[in-house]
């Protein structure tokens, strides 16, 4: 019989497949993975050389070669946790921050209105 943990797994396993972020995923996440997240969070958008400069101010212990930046970047992009706006030296990335469950009162409103406005006629 499954408990509240399976539930709360399975829910979360959910939205993970949604695309988009959570805090509660940060947690999950590989401890470079983490570290770059926490650098797109302060400002949600960086480009790549902002990231790389961003990446060289660090300590050294805490750095990533060009190498992992870029896998890394790879990872968070296909993860849907970023999304990448151009290719190489001009990339953009942005946080892709996932969106609260809407109203589902607006959903029928705006269904409503679509339906009624299919059915005028196309010069009124």
């Amino acid at each position: 019989m499954p408990g509240v943990f399976d539930r709360l797994n399975k829910e979360i396993k959910d939205k993970q497949q949604e695309g988009g972020i959570t805090a509660l995923d940060l947690a999950e996440l590989s401890p470079a993975l983490r570290k770059i997240m926490r650098l797109m969070l302060r400002e949600l958008q960086m480009s790549y050389p902002r990231l790389c400069e961003a990446m060289d101010a660090m300590p050294e212990k805490d750095r990533l070669t060009r190498d992992g930046l870029d896998e890394s970047l790879s990872t968070l992009t296909q993860q849907s946790w970023l999304i990448r706006i151009g290719e190489g030296e001009k990339a953009i990335y942005k946080v892709n921050l996932r969106h609260g469950d809407g109203s589902k009162l607006a959903a029928g409103i705006w269904s409503s209105l679509d339906a009624k406005l299919k059915g005028k006629p196309k010069d009124a």
